[in-house]
């Protein structure tokens, strides 16, 4: 009996290396204009070319400004310009396949992954972003990778690396209306604590997990690495294959029939054993946010900032009392009501359609509140398009929000600090300290819960929106 990870794995060890490293093989490499300009300027300067340039993506996405009127190298960033620029050149001069900013196709390296199927079942996939692992949305084993690591694959297409166990994370029940794959990721941190998936590879399991829409089991499998889990996955499903059939990196024709054929024999074998299982109760779930500094640092809406000595061991509560102190919190505070300065919808994370939809659902008919900043940007150009096709994008104006080109955006402070020292209900993945600028202090949401915010001008929960 295998597992999705043991059969992955295997398929793509090309021979092994001893002390439990193996060289396997890497399908995609997938490299955007921050990291990427550093792998594609050492490999030139060592004088070596792509290995296999037709299994290279590049895509201008990370440093490239959002606001409407971009220009080919408009950048918050100092040396946006130039990184831009180097990973522009070198996708040409090499004949990579390569997604510049002004390509209709445009968009974050994981929202465009999938969405175009560079990123697939059974594949492997690496990029230099610890986000990468939420491609394992549509079945793929990806992971995060270093520039160093990243020269090796574009100059050999394989990497040396050690097996992790292997973690079933089982969502069982039934999600109630409002409650979304982001409070299912959320309240699986607030569980298990952001280390809880050291050494593990993460599978996404049960009833609520094959419930999903491929675009929430892609928010599940982005969180991965917030609980320190190198690799998170869902193993294709027919809900999978109807996604990816038709895309543009898709296989077409006979092809097809037989990826599909191997895809649906991916799945891990009913019986098969984990290194870990870990369960979490869906039926009882309310949507969650952030109270804290660390993902982990997370409780329901319509709870309360939590005592420091409620929080766990002598390390958790001193990590309590620091995030407090930065968050501006009092213990025992309703989190609903905490008043905000702005709500961030885009990321990775959360900036697909259908959580623009879901934003949209709340913000239709209403105002942002005076005050609060509220920007949007959808996580690819193709996102946009669609969203301004069914009007959303209206929606989104008419209500007050600032609405933006593709791209990484605020989701980290590059250069821009709209949101230093102000506090911002968010879409994305991370609420460390200074993530989203100088002082900035972060609540991390899901799409429905940031618009209603947006709307109330406090935290606040969308099914309780008057």
């Amino acid at each position: 009996m295998r597992t999705f990870l043991d059969k992955v794995w295997d398929d793509h060890v090309v021979c092994r290396l001893g002390d439990g490293m193996d060289l396997l093989q890497v399908d995609r490499l997938v490299l955007h204009e921050l990291s990427g300009s550093q792998v594609v300027t050492a490999l030139r300067k060592a004088g070596r070319v792509p290995a296999s340039k037709q299994q290279v993506f590049t895509i201008i996405e990370h440093l490239i400004s959002t606001y409407p009127g971009r220009g080919p190298t408009d950048s918050a960033s100092k040396s946006g310009p130039v990184m831009i620029q180097a990973t522009r050149d070198a996708s040409r001069d090499w004949g990579l396949n390569f997604i510049d900013y002004d390509d209709p196709r445009q968009g974050i390296a994981h929202v465009v992954a999938p969405e175009r199927a560079i990123a697939f079942p059974g594949a492997t996939l690496v990029c230099c972003d610890s986000h990468t692992s939420t491609v394992g949305g549509v079945g793929a084993l990806a992971w995060g990778i270093g520039a160093s690591e990243a020269e090796h694959v574009l100059a050999t297409q394989a990497l040396a690396q050690s097996k992790p166990k292997s973690m079933r994370v089982n969502f069982n029940g039934k999600l109630a209306p409002g409650v979304t794959a982001k409070d299912m990721v959320l309240a699986l941190i607030g569980q298990v604590g952001a280390q809880g998936g050291i050494g593990y590879a993460a599978e996404y399991a049960g009833p609520a997990v094959a419930s999903l829409p491929i675009e929430g089991r892609m928010t599940l499998c982005n969180m991965s690495v917030e609980f320190s889990a190198k690799y998170g996955f869902v193993p294709p499903d027919e809900s999978t294959i109807e996604y990816l059939h038709g895309r543009e990196f898709a296989p077409k024709g006979e092809a097809w029939d037989r990826a599909a054929a191997y895809w649906r024999n991916l799945r891990t074998d009913e019986g098969a054993a984990f290194d870990l299982e870990v369960d979490v109760d869906c039926n009882a779930l309310v949507p969650q946010v952030t109270w804290g500094t660390s993902p982990q640092q997370v409780v329901a809406i319509d709870a309360r900032v939590p005592l420091p000595e409620d929080t766990g061991d002598t390390e958790a509560r001193a990590l309590a009392i620091k995030a407090l102190d930065y968050m501006q919190l009092a213990p025992g505070t309703p989190l609903a009501g905490i008043p905000i300065d702005v709500a961030y919808i885009g990321s990775c994370t959360n900036a697909r359609l259908s959580d623009l939809r879901a934003a949209a659902a709340v913000l239709k008919g209403r105002k942002v509140k005076p005050g609060v900043q509220a920007v949007c940007v959808p996580g690819s150009t193709t996102v946009k398009r669609d969203a301004e096709a069914e009007g959303l994008d209206r929606i989104f104006k008419d209500a007050g929000f600032e609405w933006h080109e593709s791209g990484c955006g605020f989701c980290s402070d590059i250069g821009e600090g709209r949101f230093a020292g102000r506090r911002v209900i968010s879409t994305t993945n991370r609420n460390f300290e200074g993530r989203q600028g100088p002082k900035a202090r972060t609540h991390l949401a899901s799409p429905a819960t940031v618009a209603a915010s947006a709307v109330a001008g406090c935290i606040a929960d969308a099914r309780r929106l008057a």
